[in-house]
């Protein structure tokens, strides 16, 4: 497959990769370009990208004083998708885009720490951008913040029982999860060699953290990886990207 069209990714923290978007990307002819903020990379001329896909982490959408770099973020996120243009984000990612267009972010009453159900709402289930996905899911959580509104022109397309607004999707051209989707097996292996993620967990829920979310995750790898990969086929499909 030549690699003939290029995707901007967007990353906040070391260590955190797309994880098996780049398996699509390498399918579907993408050639990833990464944006890493927190080293203090400049945000390049987005005109030379076909798809913008933007990672989670630590930080929080409304800490543009402590890090000046998301006020110039959001607003190349607004531009690009009130453009039409393909976007996907994760975790961060999605708040980012709901911060950006309208909506509203803010610490979670419950935050969400390892493996959680989601189920389609009736909207979502006739979007074309979750066609062929079946109404329940269990998926990744990290995080400590959550959209409490979604923009208005912003179709919820999935909730939690804690955080309600797990996805959405911005006409058929953008689409953005809570849950970590692009996560893998490899994914959680590399943890172990990270000691302050290993402590974040254990924080979290005590000494066997990472052997339980590991446990936990493992055997329904087959189908998150199906899961997301319907969301990246409907969104190729839909946004004009792949017939």
């Amino acid at each position: 497959m030549k690699l003939d069209r290029k995707a901007l990714v967007i990353q906040h923290m070391d260590h955190d990769t797309p994880g098996r978007f780049l398996e699509f990307f390498a399918a579907d002819g993408f050639y990833p370009v990464y944006l890493r903020l927190f080293e203090g990379a400049a945000f390049p001329d987005p005109s030379g990208f076909d798809l913008m896909l933007v990672q989670g982490g630590a930080q929080n959408v409304w800490q543009e004083a402590e890090v000046p770099w998301l006020a110039e973020e959001k607003a190349m996120i607004r531009e690009w998708v009130s453009a039409g243009r393909p976007y996907f984000g994760l975790c961060l990612g999605h708040q980012l885009l709901c911060d950006a267009l309208g909506g509203a972010v803010g610490p979670a009453q419950l935050g969400e720490v390892g493996v959680f159900d989601v189920a389609l709402t009736a909207a979502g289930l006739a979007h074309p951008l979750m066609a062929g996905q079946g109404p329940r899911h269990r998926v990744m959580q990290w995080h400590h913040a959550e959209v409490k509104r979604a923009p208005q022109n912003a179709v919820v397309l999935a909730e939690g029982e804690r955080t309600k607004i797990q996805a959405v999707a911005v006409g058929r051209h953008a689409v953005s999860t809570q849950f970590h989707c692009e996560l893998t097996a490899q994914s959680m292996g590399s943890w172990a060699s990270l000691p302050k993620w290993i402590a974040a967990l254990t924080e979290e829920h005590g000494p066997s953290a990472y052997e339980d979310f590991v446990r936990t995750a493992f055997p329904l790898m087959p189908e998150m990886e199906r899961f997301t990969r319907g969301l990246w086929r409907n969104l190729l499909r839909e946004s004009g990207l792949k017939a």
